[in-house]
């Protein structure tokens, strides 16, 4: 009986082309809507934790002055962070795996005809350690070259491409403003962040170098720390704040003057974020649906006024309240599920291209795809049932003098 009111429904939308897919094209835009804004969101989500993942194994990063929340959000002003802080840190707090000490400046990176303006990151090998960045060529610094204070240098893979296309730089020399550098190591390429920022575009020397060549002070402008493994980065946080008010002096009650990013910290605010968006932008797609349920019913009640002798014939010669019923509700609901299967196959389409052009992963969420068919079906029944039973209500001797 199923199968013969699916047939039935076939041959009525077949009979109705064009109005049968004006009718579900609702449905088509929400259910596409839907899967698309879930799964970029998904890859959205899967991006942002990957990039700061890349970053380093259990990361934080130590900065003087404090954000500053309103208009404009600026940075409350502090005295940046000595050598010693620095010292201290590592020497005290026993909870950290690597402690790398960052200052930096932008100059001009130039070999032979070829230049760059990139940043030069002062640091020392432990700074690999934290940002878990492996070498493709070449070596880290040594103690002596760090503590000496010697011009040699690392250089990421856009200033290497830039200033030597293919060929291998270790060995060779090279200009940061006016000062030569000799290359003894390259990054392994990480490329570009959710936001744009191109990891690789960058020089490495040792902070001492820095300080006494380019600079011209001892300031560290932050620290980045990791945390050894199995060790709650929660606990080495706190230490860390009760090291550094007791070096910078800040009586009980003050505010920091100093803040401790922790990256996981920041993984599960931006995932929290997106996910609200993700959520926010599907039910504002789901709206769709509804005008997709309710263009299904107008056009079911315009079938049930044109069909009325075709049903009044019907039940004339036998046919029960619920077959009637039963037919048009099958009609209902193979309309919307032909606009569900429609609607999938546009939103992963849209989906798909989506996330190329963002650079994005593309995340295939089966248990979205199975829910969207689902309530597209669900707005057939809900839908349809009141044409259906008003079909199924109608007085047969009415209905056949009906013109």
């Amino acid at each position: 009986m199923l199968w013969e009111n699916i047939i039935l429904a076939l041959r009525e939308i077949r009979r109705n082309v064009l109005r049968s897919s004006l009718t579900v094209l609702g449905i088509v835009i929400g259910v596409a809507a839907v899967i698309t804004m879930v799964t970029l969101g998904q890859g959205a989500t899967a991006r942002v934790t990957s990039d700061i993942s890349s970053m380093g194994s259990n990361l934080m990063d130590i900065r003087p002055g404090q954000m500053r929340h309103g208009p404009g959000g600026a940075r409350s002003e502090a005295s940046p962070f000595k050598t010693a802080d620095v010292a201290a840190v590592r020497r005290e707090i026993s909870s950290l795996a690597a402690v790398a000490p960052l200052a930096s400046q932008m100059s001009q990176a130039i070999y032979g005809s070829q230049n760059r303006a990139t940043r030069i990151l002062g640091t020392t090998s432990e700074y690999l350690a934290v940002r878990d960045w492996p070498l493709s060529l070449g070596r880290a610094f040594t103690e002596g070259e760090m503590r000496a204070g010697k011009a040699v240098c690392i250089m990421g893979e856009t200033v290497r491409k830039e200033l030597f296309g293919q060929q291998d730089p270790v060995g060779t020399t090279i200009r940061l403003g006016k000062i030569s550098f000799k290359v003894i190591g390259v990054l392994a390429p990480k490329g570009h962040t959710s936001f744009g920022t191109d990891q690789d575009d960058l020089v490495i020397i040792p902070l001492r170098t820095l300080q006494r060549r380019l600079v011209g002070n001892t300031d560290v402008a932050s620290i980045s720390v990791s945390v050894k493994e199995g060790i709650s980065t929660q606990k080495a946080k706190a230490e860390i704040e009760r090291l550094l008010r007791e070096r910078r002096r800040i009586v009980p009650g003050k505010e920091d003057d100093f803040r401790v990013l922790d990256m996981q910290e920041i993984v599960s605010m931006l995932t929290s974020t997106t996910r609200v968006l993700t959520a926010l932008l599907s039910a504002v797609a789901a709206v769709s649906l509804l005008v997709g349920g309710i263009g299904i019913m107008n056009i079911m009640l315009v079938s049930v006024t044109e069909r009325t002798r075709e049903i009044g014939t019907r039940l004339a010669i036998g046919a029960r309240e619920r077959d009637v019923l039963m037919q048009f509700l099958v009609e209902a609901v193979v309309l919307s599920s032909f606009g569900g299967i429609c609607g999938i196959l546009v939103g992963l389409g849209a989906a798909y291209g989506g996330a190329r052009l963002l650079q994005i992963p593309f995340v295939f969420q089966p248990g979205i795809v199975v829910t969207a068919f689902a309530f597209s079906a669900a707005v057939g029944v809900i839908f349809g049932y009141f044409p259906a039973r008003k079909a199924a209500r109608l007085d047969p001797i009415q209905a056949l003098r009906y013109e």
